[in-house]
């Protein structure tokens, strides 16, 4: 049976200006639906992956905006995504190389931690 991983929170404080910058750096804004007064729901897609993030209104856990630090992605090169980010405008940490991948850091508005993962070439190890 496989398990895969569908939806991730991510707490805002600011439902629009978290969804213009996500869609900034490419993600895809999937859905946005005010339910009712109390509740929004946003869900939006990095390019390529399975799995989406979650925002709004109404919705989530106990994180509080800015407390979201656990979430890594996969990226084909390190270099190109941390140019792409920079090129927006957004800040994005320097590649740190170390022997399990090459890794770009960067916060959305609200200080959310993103960490972008450039996988070693294992074929190129003996």
């Amino acid at each position: 049976m496989d398990w895969k991983i569908e939806l991730i929170h991510v707490p805002v404080t600011d439902v629009d200006r978290a969804k213009d910058f996500y869609v900034k750096i490419g993600f895809n804004a999937d859905y946005d639906q005010q339910v009712n007064d109390k509740l929004r729901f946003v869900q939006m897609t990095p390019p390529g992956s399975a799995c989406s993030i979650a925002f709004g209104t109404g919705i989530g856990g106990d994180l509080e905006p800015g407390q979201q630090d656990t979430i890594q992605v996969v990226v084909p090169d390190a270099d190109e995504a941390l140019a792409h980010l920079r090129g927006l405008g957004v800040p994005a940490d320097g590649v740190d190389e170390q022997p399990w991948g090459r890794f770009v850091t960067f916060d959305d508005p609200d200080g959310n931690a993103w960490t972008l993962q450039q996988l070693p070439d294992y074929s190129a190890q003996q």
